[in-house]
This record gives C-alpha cells, sequence and structure tokens, in this order.
C-alpha cells in the first residue's frame, strides 16, 4: 500500500452515519424535511440511514452537507446553501399559520431552483428586485416569481435576498389555495428558488392528493426555465457571454395520484399510467441559457419523462413534449 504522506485515514462510513443521524435529531429534523433540504428522495435518505454502499457519492454528500459533514468548494455549493435556507425559512413562515391552512401544502408540493454562472453583472439587492420584475415571463395566469402589487403580498427584501410569500396570513386573495400559496426567493447574482402547492388539490371536482395533472409540469417547468433564460439576458455582462442554467426541480406527494388531463383536456399530451408507487422525484439539467427557447421541449424532455415514469408511463416522445412546449410558448398573457 502506498505510504500515506497526507494523514489521511480510512473512510468510517457506519460513523458518518451516525454523525448524521445525530446532528439530524439534535436539530429537530425530519428525515423527510432532510431530503428536502438535500435535493433528494425520501427512499435515498433512508437508504443513507441505514448506511447503504450502493448510494452514489454525489448524493451522500447532498445529505452530508445539509447537516455541516462536508467541507469543499464547489460551483454547486453556493446553489444548495441557497436552497437550505430557502426552504427554513419557508418552515419558519408556515409555523404561523393554522394546521390546515392551504399554504402548508399539506398533499404535497413542487419545487423549482435554479443558478446562473457565467460572467455575470455586480448588482444591489435593490438592482436585482428590478430585474426580477422584469425578468417575468407572462405566458400563463400565474406565472413563476410572480410580481403582485397588493403591499402585503409583494417581494421585499429579508435578509439579503428577495423574498415573496403569498400565503402571509390576513390579507384578502381571490385565490387561497395550495396552487396560489407561493413562497419564492431570489439572490444575486442569479439564483431562485420557489415552492407551490398542487393547483389540482383546490378543486371541488375531486378530492385533494388524487389527480396529478399531465401538462402542468411541462408548463410549469417550462416557464421556470423560460425565467432563466430571461434573468441571464438581463444579467450577462455583455451579449455574447455564455450563460450555463443549473436548473432542479423536486415533485413530492406523488403516491397514489393517478395522471389526469385536467387542466388542458384538449392537449395532445395525453398519457396512461397508474397510480404513482413512489412519491417523489427528483430532476434536473443543466444547459445554456441562450439556448432554453429554441430547445425547450429538448431541455424538457428527460425531465417529464422521468416524471411520469413515477406514474408507469413509458414510451413517451420527445415529439408529444414539444408539442406542449409550442402551446406555452405561442400563449401570451397581459401583466396582473
Amino acid at each position: 500500500m502506498p505510504e500515506n504522506s497526507w494523514g489521511v485515514g480510512p473512510l468510517n462510513w457506519r460513523g458518518l452515519v451516525d454523525e448524521t443521524l445525530r446532528r439530524r435529531k439534535a436539530e429537530g429534523m425530519t428525515q423527510r424535511e432532510h431530503a428536502a433540504l438535500a435535493s433528494v428522495s425520501v427512499p435515498t435518505v433512508a437508504a443513507f440511514d441505514r448506511a447503504e454502499l450502493t448510494l452514489t457519492l454525489t448524493k451522500a454528500f447532498d445529505i452530508l452537507r445539509v447537516v455541516g459533514l462536508i467541507d469543499e468548494e464547489r460551483t454547486d455549493g453556493v446553489q444548495n446553501a441557497f436552497v437550505q435556507e430557502s426552504v427554513k425559512r419557508w418552515r419558519t413562515l408556515i409555523d404561523t399559520l393554522p394546521t390546515d391552512a392551504p399554504g402548508r401544502f399539506l398533499h404535497g408540493w413542487y419545487r423549482i431552483d435554479y443558478c446562473l454562472e457565467g460572467d455575470l453583472r455586480s448588482v444591489s439587492l435593490t438592482e436585482y428586485e428590478d430585474i426580477l420584475r422584469k425578468a417575468v415571463t407572462r405566458h400563463t395566469g400565474w406565472p413563476v416569481f410572480l410580481f403582485l402589487s397588493t403591499p402585503k403580498l409583494a417581494p421585499r427584501e429579508v435578509d439579503g435576498a428577495i423574498e415573496c410569500w403569498l400565503a402571509t396570513p390576513g390579507v384578502d386573495r381571490t385565490f387561497d389555495d395550495a396552487g396560489h400559496t407561493d413562497f419564492w426567493r431570489g439572490v444575486p447574482p442569479g439564483c431562485q428558488f420557489l415552492i407551490r402547492g398542487y393547483q389540482e388539490d383546490g378543486q371541488e371536482t375531486f378530492p385533494p392528493g388524487t389527480i396529478f395533472d399531465t401538462t402542468l409540469p411541462v408548463w410549469r417547468l417550462g416557464e421556470g426555465l423560460l425565467h432563466a433564460e430571461k434573468l441571464a439576458s438581463l444579467l450577462r455582462k455583455s451579449d455574447d457571454t455564455p450563460i450555463t442554467v443549473r436548473f432542479r426541480a423536486i415533485y413530492t406527494g406523488l403516491s397514489g395520484r393517478v395522471l389526469r388531463s385536467w387542466a388542458n383536456p384538449l392537449s395532445d399530451l395525453l398519457v396512461e399510467g397508474h397510480a404513482a408507487r413512489i412519491d417523489e422525484a427528483v430532476l434536473e439539467v443543466t444547459v445554456p441559457a441562450e439556448t432554453i427557447a429554441e430547445r425547450l421541449g429538448e431541455h424538457l424532455f428527460p425531465m417529464i419523462a422521468s416524471l411520469y415514469e413515477r406514474f408507469g408511463v413509458t414510451g413517451l416522445t420527445i415529439n408529444r413534449v414539444k408539442a406542449e412546449t409550442d402551446r406555452l410558448l405561442n400563449n401570451r398573457v397581459g401583466s396582473s
């Protein structure tokens, strides 16, 4: 065996797992909360807790990082730290809500986060708020990273970030269901986080937690990528500056839901499967910002295909996803 000149000992995997569990318990964190902060699935955290050796290093590092057991410098460390801060902030806010409040997303939620990488302009937090207002893409009536004019619901500066919480108590709202009580947060130079409940769960025609719309993920994830493209165009130092988007999404509360074409019954994206047997889906893609609108369907396809696999759907074609993204891109909605 080569001489160990760095004083590095063998990895004590069981010891790392035990210390992780100790720190999680000390922080009062549940397994589900740990998974959300690490951007991994609950089954992945469960496998980690059993000290299984089949986990990838990436997933193990994501779990260890949450409890402060990773000392590193890496490009996505900023994004992970930002997401963890954002999740903790959201959990602090919802602690003020009644236990049955829609803003708690009792039947599940989905989360989008992304960070821009490249030669970006340095801007103040006040400037960043103005840029975010310009970056809103209006292809639907309730776009991601929405700006509302109601003072108590408008985005504002909080602890070095621009923050918006649409479930703020004591405010009269037209919509008060899980799908319209977003929490989002952003920091310069281009990291964004959004968590939102399911629009399907606010309908009276079927019980919450029972269906999952086929087209809404294409539209919502598509809006998220288009927002990143717009923000990159507003922050890049020059027109020919290449910007990369690290984009991620998590869907929770899937188990037992069935796919239904509810939001747009006339959509070409009609797929059949079974009720989801897996509760979560963790999706991610890294793409050049300047290609997003032009290749939206191509960028979305692997994420949508992976998501639909939870419902037993196989054989989804890229052309069907592109047909839906074309519909999204051609749909324009006026300012709120």
